[in-house]
């Protein structure tokens, strides 16, 4: 069976999908984008331009033109798919929606070719069910924008194939993102869930009053969050104990279990807290200008990437 992987498709342009068609393309491959809407290139190309000149002027790409010119689109699935080493699916977050571009994948897909998922929580299973080539089929779930920020999680289902999993993060290193292998599916994979717990505790500490939006932002953005640029929580309280992460434990595991403990509670989203927190936002940043914010999370991205390499 042919490895190497030199064409990949990427079905699916809207953000996610264009930040992955400039990781690979940054990387070397020849780049075959597909996307359903009308007008898609004129619509999608210049957002992937304006997207590498940001890489060029961040100093984070050495050859734009080179990155552009291995991208291409293709006028339909079939073309896109069927002359390719990998799928990049990147269609929108339904399951419906990804039931059935996954069906039309697997219908065009070459016999040494295989497919991920960008979805950012849905079991490969709850889609891939029917497919032909399913042990060829997994979820690998990036970070939005992916050219920005490397993580990508591999979750094979119970139909992939191990050594398929195996080229996937083969195929995450090559291309210069890093790589995380879950053994087996759970909803929301790693990321979520862990960005989860930590919004489920937000939103808990924002209903209950205990400060305002801007204030719990500002706990992670200059408190942990700076530790957590470069070191994950194992390493983080691993290094905050004098005998490492056992003596950490010691000391604070039973404050930590008590916080458990309330969690226990109905703690939920409510619907009062959203709303308060989106006007405090809002109150912030304005609706019209949230554009120009995430333009300058970007700027910062990639700072904080160019630090880090």
């Amino acid at each position: 069976m042919r490895n190497e992987v030199e064409t990949v498709a990427v079905v699916g342009a809207g953000l996610v999908g264009q930040g992955w068609a400039i990781v690979f393309a940054r990387a070397g491959k020849d780049v075959v984008v597909f996307d359903a809407r009308d007008n898609a290139e004129a619509v999608i190309r210049p957002q992937i331009e304006r997207a590498v000149a940001d890489l060029a002027e961040g100093g984070l790409c050495r050859d734009a033109e080179a990155i552009l010119s291995r991208i291409r689109f293709a006028v339909d699935l079939e073309e896109a798919v069927s002359g390719c080493d990998y799928v990049q699916e990147s269609a929108f977050e339904r399951i419906d929606v990804k039931r059935e571009v996954s069906h039309a994948i697997d219908a065009f897909l070459p016999a040494h070719a295989f497919v991920g998922s960008s979805t950012s929580g849905f079991p490969g299973s709850a889609f891939y069910e029917g497919c032909e080539n399913r042990q060829r089929m997994m979820v690998v779930h990036p970070v939005n924008p992916p050219h920005l920020v490397p993580l990508v999680e591999i979750v094979p289902t119970s139909w992939t194939a191990p050594d398929q999993a195996v080229r996937a993060r083969q195929l995450m290193e090559e291309v210069g993102q890093s790589a995380v292998s879950l053994s087996r599916e759970i909803p929301g994979f790693v990321l979520n869930r862990l960005q989860g717990a930590l919004l489920d505790e937000a939103f808990a500490l924002y209903a209950e009053g205990y400060a305002t939006a801007e204030d719990i932002d500002r706990t992670v953005r200059d408190g942990l969050g700076l530790r957590w640029a470069f070191m994950g929580p194992f390493e983080t309280i691993d290094l905050n104990a004098p005998n490492g992460l056992a003596d950490y434990a010691e000391r604070l595991g039973p404050m930590y279990s008590g916080f458990a403990e309330q969690r226990k509670a109905d703690r939920d989203w409510s619907a009062e807290a959203i709303a308060g927190a989106h006007a405090e936002r809002r109150e912030v940043l304005p609706a019209d200008k949230i554009d120009a914010r995430r333009s300058w999370r970007d700027e910062m991205l990639m700072r904080i990437v160019k630090a880090k390499q």
